[in-house]
């Protein structure tokens, strides 16, 4: 089971260290791990994707709660939350693949931002499951470089918040 920890940590040096170390120490492996400021400076939301059976998803976040720089968690899974994973790569083209790779990019939306000769540079955010279909689709055309976030995620809207 894939569990989301949405954690809001001091924004200082040592923080992810101490919350990467937790998992490490535990033997918990991390699925994905974002981390960005806030609205607020001195703050910062690092964004989890662990998976484990209900007991470890537990124990992991009764962890996290401990940590002195933690502010607040919250834990969802992916079918009570937003999520999306933003992707750069970094392509060879040639006259017989290029609009083959142009309708892959129309088809999942993604974007070409960048383009020379010989090499193009696309651009997809979107849910990491979409992500993993574009590179399957891709597999045929030959892959110079690859960025990724990981996965950011937010709870869904209800009306009681």
């Amino acid at each position: 089971m894939k569990r989301i920890y949405s954690v809001l940590v001091e924004n200082r040096s040592g923080v992810l260290c101490k919350v990467a170390g937790l998992f490490s120490r535990r033997c918990y492996n991390i699925d994905s791990l974002a981390v960005g400021e806030t609205d607020d400076p001195m703050v910062s939301c690092m964004t989890i994707v662990s998976s484990g059976d209900q007991r470890t998803i537990e124990q992991i976040e009764k962890q996290l709660n401990k940590k002195l720089d933690v502010i607040k968690v919250k834990t969802f899974d992916e079918s009570h939350g937003i999520s999306r994973e933003l992707m750069l790569v970094k392509v060879k083209y040639n006259r017989n693949n290029r609009r083959d790779i142009m309708e892959i990019c129309d088809i999942l939306k993604a974007e070409i931002v960048d383009m020379s000769k010989s090499q193009m540079i696309i651009q997809i955010c979107d849910i990491p499951e979409k992500i993993q279909l574009f590179m399957s689709m891709m597999k045929s055309v030959s892959i110079v470089e690859v960025a990724r976030t990981g996965t950011l995620a937010l709870p869904k809207c209800s009306d009681s918040d």
